[in-house]
């Protein structure tokens, strides 16, 4: 921009002196060393010769902003090094996570993380196996992470990403704060070695999108970014460690079971 005006501003100047003798050459002026040609007013460096040469033209004017800006621009460069910098960081984090997910554990190893996580992986889902039962009822808190959920049998879970698993694995959450039935509860300090609650692999999926979002105000710093949680969800099959308590059978309803026998042995 500030090039722009002075090329306008030279050439303000120079074209009425070109105009006053309109003859078909042009003579070199007496106070310039050279002929002055169409050719020196398109291109900027003859000009900014021809205007330190001959100050009397005009008064040369600064087009550089005011120290106050260049103050901000300053900052600014400061704050795009530093925003820089922190997204570099971020790059370096990012790179460390992925090469953890990439890295290679000994099935020890495997073990002892999910131990700290709170479950333990068994194997593969077999078709002989009967996951989905009649509701029991009894109820288990269970740690996952650090995470806590109230759970029973037939119920279904969703937590952070499991590692070590897939999709029709089994599992028991061997992380059991509490077991409770309409007769008795049982409180762990913290948990109870007894206690296990046997949950199956359903899916490995992501949660609904997050948008962050960061501003800093007057400072032209503005980062958005959107996350979706990878996310395990589990059902659970069998609660074990407590005594459960035999479901009551409605006399009425037994009273009829009884009158139906005999209707079909009087019918045969």
């Amino acid at each position: 921009m500030a090039q722009r005006r002075w090329l306008q501003t030279v050439t303000r100047h120079v074209l009425p002196l070109l105009s006053s003798k309109p003859t078909t050459s042009l003579k070199p002026l007496p106070h310039l060393p050279a002929p002055i040609s169409l050719k020196c007013i398109v291109s900027p460096k003859p000009l900014q010769q021809f205007l330190y040469t001959d100050p009397t033209l005009f008064d040369a004017r600064s087009f550089s902003s005011s120290s106050r800006d260049d103050s901000e621009n300053e900052e600014d460069d400061g704050e795009e090094e530093e925003d820089y910098d922190s997204d570099s960081n971020e790059a370096e984090v990012d790179d460390v996570t992925v090469s953890d997910m990439k890295r290679e554990y000994s099935a020890e190893e495997k073990e002892a993380e999910a131990a700290a996580i709170g479950y333990k992986v068994i194997g593969p889902l077999l078709s002989s196996d009967r996951v989905l039962k009649h509701r029991e009822p009894v109820f288990a808190v269970v740690q996952v992470g650090s995470h806590q959920f109230k759970v029973s049998n037939g119920d279904c879970i969703y937590v952070e990403r499991l590692k070590f698993c897939e999709v029709n694995d089994k599992l028991i959450l061997n992380k059991v704060l509490m077991l409770g039935t309409s007769a008795q509860t049982i409180i762990g300090r913290p948990i109870l070695p007894d206690a296990a609650v046997h949950a199956v692999v359903e899916e490995h999926a992501l949660d609904a999108k997050v948008i962050i979002f960061k501003k800093k105000r007057r400072k032209n710093y503005r980062r958005t970014k959107g996350h979706r949680q990878e996310l395990t969800r589990l059902r659970i099959a069998d609660i074990q460690g407590i005594e459960k308590p035999q479901p009551k059978v409605d006399p009425k309803q037994k009273l009829a079971a009884v009158k139906q026998q005999e209707k079909v042995a009087v019918a045969a």
